[in-house]
């Protein structure tokens, strides 16, 4: 007897096909090259969400170390490493994004931190 595997068939296509909805030309178009374009973008997506948080991440410790360094600083020339360090010894458990965010912000508050 034969399968026609009308309905999984037809509901896997339908999937690939509502992902790859808004791509330019045949890629949301044609189920073949709308797969290649969906398994590529679903890649790129996931590589490019790690990129985003380590260029976060790195955006945070320019901050900082910024503060640090500038006059707003306590004028020592200390360096992201070494107030890093020392909020470290003094116990004080705050991430680098709160840290940037006080340095923007609040500079008064990150002043006491830099003491």
């Amino acid at each position: 007897m034969r399968v026609k595997r009308g309905f999984v068939a037809r509901r896997r296509r339908a999937r690939v096909l509502r992902l790859a909805k808004g791509f330019r030309g045949s890629h949301s178009v044609q189920f073949r090259t709308a797969q290649q374009r969906t398994m590529r973008a679903l890649s790129l997506s996931y590589a490019d969400r790690r990129l985003f948080k380590r260029s976060m991440r790195r955006l945070w410790i320019r901050r900082i170390n910024s503060f640090v360094r500038g006059p707003n600083g306590t004028g020592k020339s200390k360096s992201y490493i070494t107030f890093m360090h020392a909020l470290k010894e003094k116990g004080i458990q705050l991430n680098r994004k709160i840290l940037s965010q006080l340095a923007v912000f609040d500079p008064v508050s990150m002043k006491v931190l830099l003491d």
